[in-house]
């Protein structure tokens, strides 16, 4: 294998003919190629639709009332209800592998209805919550602080705004800490700002919500114990797709619902949705390797074929050395050595190309900004690695016939070959 000559021989079979070995290597460089570009684009997929879900407990159901549309109990068809403060921890009683219920109270500003800074004003989405919805929501404290068990419990009206509408409202680097917000006509001190750790972009609702102590909401705009929605993550190692069920069973239960009244309570399971686009990675990535790899396979198939030509035009020259006395294995050896050589230089070659191609993808998506859903197309090492093993066994392949073929032939038929 380390013969200075076998790999002289080997570079003057190949350059012998440099149209027909090109011809025969771009099949092998465009199959890895293609495996390459494809697997980036399904990575660059993944990676766009991640960034979405980036910070967003994904084991998570959210659950809101409608209209029943069974009567219950003495109670009509068509009624309106809402959950209640008690049903949360009915709830944490009854499906002890919930981690974090958030409920949750919310208004959108109105025509009549503003968000007053000095002469600044503006309409936003105004929520009432705990402090855990922080860590179910897509964001972080970039200054200051969120609310705490105490701003609930002493009812503190307090709120963490966006940095969307710290821009809409304040002069730049303006303090922001300890001002003071009228939120439809109730006076609401900062004491935090927010930012997302997803982005869409800047559009017109980035960074543009407000959020405070549930029970300051519920004072402020006369909402008792009522609850809007809620948001529900089970703890790890459980699936609220599988609680969801006991969930909603329990809240029929507690506001008078009949059980298979289905219009009553809907629901968003956001770890089946998660699941399914997790499907639709591994489907992607399949699909990716599967056409790759078909048109890799096209390209050993050329491989093979040529070799087998380059064999039956050296028919006389193996006669010559099987008659010297030189050993059948060496033989195989030497074309096995030719296969395995065309393939992997081909195939490096492949994968200098998809290299550059994606960088060159990654340079043109820095320079126009971020495209939804997709972002930072790439292949790993495992790939590359595993790209290279496809190549020395595809050598491999592509040359055993041939070689096979070769050391079957009779050194006196080979001698009497023209």
């Amino acid at each position: 294998m380390f013969s200075k000559d076998r790999w002289k021989e080997i570079l003057e079979v190949l350059s012998s003919n440099v149209m027909r070995t090109v011809a025969t290597a771009f099949g092998v460089g465009w199959g890895i190629f293609i495996l390459i570009i494809l697997l980036a684009a399904g990575k660059g997929l993944e990676n766009g639709i991640r960034q979405d879900f980036n910070g967003v407990a994904t084991n998570t159901m959210f659950m809101w009332t409608e209209t029943t549309s069974m009567a219950h109990e003495g109670l009509p068809e068509g009624r309106n209800f809402n959950f209640k403060l008690e049903d949360v921890e009915l709830l944490r009683q009854n499906v002890p592998e919930l981690r974090i219920i958030s409920p949750r109270n919310g208004i959108r500003m109105g025509p009549e209805d503003n968000v007053i800074r000095g002469t600044e004003t503006g309409r936003y989405r105004v929520f009432g919550d705990y402090p855990e919805i922080i860590e179910q929501n897509p964001m972080y404290v970039a200054h200051g602080r969120f609310f705490n068990y105490n701003d609930i419990n002493e009812k503190r009206k307090v709120v963490v705004i966006g940095d969307g509408i710290r821009n809409d409202l304040y002069e730049e680097g303006e303090e922001v800490l300890g001002t003071y917000l009228k939120i439809s006509g109730v006076n609401f001190m900062v004491v935090g700002t927010y930012k997302e750790k997803t982005s869409n972009g800047g559009g017109e609702n980035s960074e543009r919500q407000i959020f405070m102590p549930f029970t300051a909401f519920s004072q402020a705009y006369n909402r008792a114990d009522n609850v809007g929605w809620m948001a529900i993550t089970a703890k790890d190692g459980s699936s609220i797709s599988e609680l969801s069920e006991a969930v909603i069973s329990t809240v029929k239960q507690s506001r008078k619902v009949h059980p298979d009244d289905e219009r009553a309570i809907g629901f968003f399971d956001l770890y089946e949705q998660f699941n399914r686009v997790e499907s639709l990675f591994g489907a992607l990535r399949f699909v990716a390797y599967f056409v790759g790899i078909l048109v890799l396979i096209s390209g050993i198939i050329g491989v093979s074929n040529i070799m087998l030509i380059v064999i039956k035009e050296r028919t006389k020259e193996i006669g010559i050395r099987r008659a010297l006395g030189e050993n059948p294995w060496s033989i195989r050896l030497q074309i096995l050595m030719e296969s395995i050589f065309l393939t992997i230089i081909s195939g490096m070659v492949g994968i200098i190309f998809g290299a550059l191609s994606i960088y060159g993808i990654n340079t043109l998506l820095e320079s126009i900004g971020p495209v939804d859903m997709f972002l930072n197309p790439s292949v790993s090492i495992g790939v590359v690695v595993s790209a290279l093993l496809i190549l020395i066994v595809s050598g491999l392949l592509a040359g055993f016939i041939p070689a096979n073929s070769a050391i079957r032939v009779r050194p006196i038929e080979a001698l009497r070959t023209e």
